[in-house]
């Protein structure tokens, strides 16, 4: 499921979602297409960012909802998401916000 159909399923903003990435909360599958990188949600993807979203527009910070949803989920034996899967998802996270930020700046 492509990021639109996200949007429109789960009625989240774009930017709150790739935020969500950003963060490393959530970590679609990048698929190439052309020059660009299209996101590949799963249903893991999706439940978490159900939950997120519903704890964010309880008033939640971000953290806070992280763990409540990941709560949930391993309630719901939802979660698999391995340690190792977290890790890459961190590094390549870390990577681009210094991409975002250094842009332009030499190391």
């Amino acid at each position: 499921m492509n990021t639109s159909e996200v949007q429109k399923l789960i009625n989240i903003p774009r930017n709150k979602l790739y935020y969500l990435e950003l963060k490393g909360f959530i970590c679609p599958r990048r698929i190439p297409k052309g020059d660009q990188e299209i996101r590949d949600y799963s249903d893991e993807d999706l439940a978490r960012i159900r939950l997120l979203w519903r704890y964010l527009q309880m008033g939640y910070k971000h953290k806070q909802a992280y763990h409540k949803a990941i709560q949930k989920l391993k309630k719901d034996n939802c979660y698999k998401l391995q340690k190792r899967e977290r890790r890459s998802h961190f590094n390549r996270s870390r990577k681009i916000c210094l991409y975002i930020f250094c842009a332009g700046t030499p190391f």
